[in-house]
Order: C-alpha cells, then structure tokens, then sequence
C-alpha cells in the first residue's frame, strides 16, 4: 500500500497545495492485483463480493506485501477462510456515509434535488488508499459504485455545475486534472491505480471552452494551454513508430492508406481488468482460442472508449468474444481530437504565437479531411466507424455518428441526411437510443445517455435542426422527470423505448443511482431558455 501523510494543515487551500506539489514527487502504487497476484485473483474468481469493483477498492490494513505473504502461508489450512481474512485486512473508505443518509424529497423540483445532491456527490481525498489516488481539490464522482472522479464523465457533471453557477467545484477539478496531468502525463480513467493504464474520451478542451465562459478566453486558454498540449501528446505518441508497426498502427495512433495519422482506443496492458477479473477471463475462455492478450486489449480498450460495452466493439452482435476495439478508428474520439487540434490552435492565436497557431490548425484541417473521408458511408449516409484492419466500415449505427455535427466539421449535405436518420430510426419516445442493435450490451438499444443526448441536441442545433433537438430535449427531460417523480432519483441510463419503468438496463452491473451526468445534463437542459415541457 501507497500511502503519504503530511502535516495537518491551518485550511483547505493549505491543504490542496501541498497535495498539489508535494503528490506530485509521491511514488504511485501498483494495481491491486499487480500487489496482491494470486491473493486477488481468488478473491475475485470466487466472487467474494458480487461486482468485482468492490474489492478493487478496499483499502489495506498493512502494508500488502505483508498481506500476500500470510495468505500463501495460511491459504492452504482446511479451515481458511478467505472471506473472513479479506475482511480482516481490508475495510471500505466511505467517509461520505458518516453523516446523514441522503432523503430525496420528490416534493421539490428535479432542479433543486440537483442542486441538493451536489453535495451529496462531493468527495475529498488527499491521501493514497489503497488504489484511491489523492488529489488536491475536492470533486464530483457520478454516484453508486463510481467513487471516483472519472475523466469523461466529469465535463458533463460541470455542465450542470455551471448551470448551479458552482464555478468553485469545476475549477478545483480541473485542477485535480491537471495534476494527474503533471504526475502522469495524461489524465487517466479516474484517479484509481487500476486505472492508470488508459483514458477516455478526450473532452478536456470542452471543459476548458466551459470555463473560458466564467473566466475569461484569454486568460482560460493560456492557463491551460501546456496541458492541452501534454493532452495531445498522450494520444498521439508513437506516431513516428507507425512505418515498422503491423497495419501501421502503434498505441492510440494510426497512419491511414493515405498517409494521415487517425486514432483509436486503446490500453497500455493486456491483462484482464482489475474490477472485472472474473467476467474478462470468462470472456477469453469462451472465445473459441483467441489470444487472450489480444481478447484483453480489446476489452481494456473498449472500457476507454467510455461504451463499455457495445455492439460497435463487435464482430458478431451477441458475442462479447468476438470484441475487437483496437481495431476499429472510432469518429467521436477523432472528432474530440480535432476539437483539441482546433482549440490549442485557437490558444495560440491568442498568446500571438501565429506560427504554432498555423501548425495546429493544419493538424486539425487534416483530421478533418481524414474523418470525411473515413467515416462517412455514402450508401448509409451516415457518419461510421471505420476498421481500419478490414479496410470497411464496420456497419453499425450510432449516436457516434453525430460527433461531427457537434464539433462542426460536417458539410450541410451530410448533416441533413444525418439528422433524417437520427430522427426516423434513433428518435423513442424517451429521447436517442444508443445504437440500433439489441445486445444486452449497456451501451445498446433500448438504453439512452444523458452525455449523447447532449452531444446530439448540441450537434442539430449547430446545423439548424432546432425543431428536432427540442424534440429530442423534452422527451429525455420529461423521461428523466417521470423516472424521479416515481422513484425519487436519476439513474446512470434509461430505457429511452417507453418501457414503464423507464430504467435502463444490461452491461456488466446493475443499474446505478446518483448519478453525475445525468444530473449534469439534465440540469443544464432545463436552464436552456428554449426548453419547452
């Protein structure tokens, strides 16, 4: 266990600063199962706890060198007892349980059950846990099992944040980002140590465009200019290895037939995922002799692409097995990539660095050109992923496919036959559906996100659709509301289909509360002058 104590300081900001410098010259942990091997592996082949997450998380009570040690000596007793010695080595974190549990009052507008969970939400941690990692500023987390402060997730929590004028919150975390920028050189998954082996889905220059509008353009940009650009030296990295590598691709990047560089998920190990063991190693053993590195790369690339999971991964729609992300050349993660090329090129247009200004924009240009070329399906008229070790499109469907309408680069042409897709196949009573695809995957039909009915509304309303995005808004806000006014809370996905209960559904656990962008996205909709119930 990793862990650093430092003087107890006179106030919170005395309290973030140290974190701040000294967190950053602290050594990071291993992964649990990196720390505890065999000990892990039992614990969650045997499923000791229901969702593989909850053991990933306790905390040790000793050093865990000291904890394997005594379970290879005491393993092998006839009266050992795992679960018992689990307990008594390890215990859960959760200070937030200490005070008051959280009573919904459905009595009370759905804004302002928003504006009271908040706090509920709000977590603090300046010490390494276990496999918590310590960050500076207090944050957000998305609520259930998701005790962390999770990268994609958070710029549609800072949505609602913003429309609660909690600018406070979302620059304290955007520094907890740029910390784990500075430690790390990217910013992972959540700050857990089993996260550390991938991203997500890149929309730090999203949040930065969100707070410019507080703080000011010139200012925001400057400031976070250097971690943008460390941003895009994660993703691109290897580049300059593409020409020696197999299908020219080298961790997230790709050099396309005609020489432009595009990019993809990935993962920097090929082992089953710490808080899914059990459920990745069945994957591989029904994967009829697949490599089983490769099975995992796919997976771990999958959970990067924030769809974890979905029939767009999938060779064949009802076989998890069959997973191969890494080789496919998603259009929403090059679209956020090109909003990242064109906002670092804004901010050095802004610092009056016009030559840097002109490289980045061209490196945009490019991309552009790039995802016009290979994403779009002229017999689908649809925006696609392309796999790039086929050399076809994959042929699935998804609100994926309105990224480039969101972040601007689609032609009129395009964006109509887009929007004529989205509203005869996507549009359900409740809002979008995911995909057209029924899997029993999360991030498939029936089930719709707060973050793409975002992405969708926000893409249609660039182009002119504003009569489709309204429609679009009220039938999710009014799902959200029916859902809380009968349960009393907001959930994690919905069955966007008509389903009564409006719950979503499937994946790889249950259904979960809270939940941050939902939250998030919801409470910026409502604000929105045009909104009409």
């Amino acid at each position: 266990m990793t862990k650093f104590k430092l003087p107890v300081p006179r106030n919170e900001r005395l309290k973030s600063a140290l974190v701040a410098t000294a967190g950053t010259l602290v050594r990071t942990g291993k992964s649990p199962d990196e720390s505890l091997g065999d000990l892990f592996s039992e614990v969650q082949r045997r499923k000791i706890y229901d969702d593989g997450k909850t053991f990933a998380d306790l905390v040790p009570r000793a050093r865990m060198r000291a904890i394997l040690d005594e379970y290879r000596l005491a393993h092998n007793d006839p009266d050992f007892d795992l679960r018992e010695f689990v307990n008594r080595h390890f215990y859960e974190f959760t200070p937030h349980r200490d005070h008051l549990e959280f009573k919904a009052d459905a009595s009370i507008p759905v804004t302002k059950h928003i504006s009271l969970l908040w706090d509920e939400l709000k977590r603090s941690n300046r010490l390494n846990r276990g496999s918590l990692l310590a960050l500076p500023h207090p944050y957000i987390v998305p609520g259930g099992r998701f005790s962390e402060q999770f990268y994609w997730d958070s710029y549609f929590i800072m949505l609602g944040l913003a429309a609660d004028d909690r600018w406070d919150m979302i620059e304290g975390m955007m520094k907890n980002f740029t910390f784990m920028i500075r430690k790390f050189g990217y910013i992972p998954t959540a700050n857990r140590t089993y996260f550390l082996s991938r991203s997500q889905p890149p929309f730090f220059s999203h949040m930065v465009k969100l707070l410019s509008h507080h703080k000011g353009r010139g200012r925001t940009h400057a400031e976070y200019l250097p971690y943008m650009l460390a941003e895009y030296r994660f993703w691109m990295k290897g580049r300059l290895k593409l020409q020696k590598r197999e299908h020219k691709a080298f961790a997230r990047v790709v050099e396309m037939p005609d020489g432009s560089n595009m990019n993809r998920y990935y993962d920097n190990k090929t082992t089953p995922r710490p808080e899914s063991l059990r459920e990745d190693i069945e994957t591989v053993e029904s994967s009829n002799g697949r490599q089983a590195d490769r099975v995992y790369l796919h997976l771990r690339a999958g959970a990067e692409s924030g769809w974890d999971f979905s029939s767009r991964w999938l060779l064949n729609d009802d076989d998890i097995s069959s997973i191969h992300t890494a080789d496919v050349i998603p259009v929403d993660l090059n679209c956020l990539l090109y909003h990242l090329e064109s906002t670092i090129a804004e901010s050095y247009r802004l610092v009056k660095n016009p030559l840097l200004a002109s490289k980045f924009q061209k490196l945009a240009n490019t991309r552009k050109r790039a995802i016009l070329h290979y994403s779009w399906n002229e017999k689908s008229k649809f925006f696609e992923d392309y796999n790039f070790h086929h050399g076809t499109f994959t042929g699935r469907l998804s609100i994926a496919g309105i990224f480039p309408l969101y972040v601007g680069i689609a032609s009129k042409k395009q964006a109509d036959f887009v929007a004529k897709r989205i509203e005869r196949d996507f549009l359900k009573p409740g809002g979008l559906v995911t995909t057209l695809e029924k899997t029993g995957q999360q991030w498939d039909s029936p089930n719709g996100w707060a973050p793409l009915q975002w992405v969708a509304i926000c893409g249609l309303k660039n182009y002119g659709y504003y009569d489709l995005a309204n429609h679009i808004k009220n039938r999710w806000v009014k799902l959200n509301t029916r859902v809380y006014l009968k349960k009393h809370k907001l959930v994690e996905k919905y069955n966007v289909e008509g389903r009564a209960s409006g719950l979503g559904g499937g994946g790889e656990y249950p259904l979960q509360d809270g939940f941050g962008w939902t939250n998030g996205v919801l409470a910026a909709l409502m604000e929105s002058d045009d909104f009409i119930l």
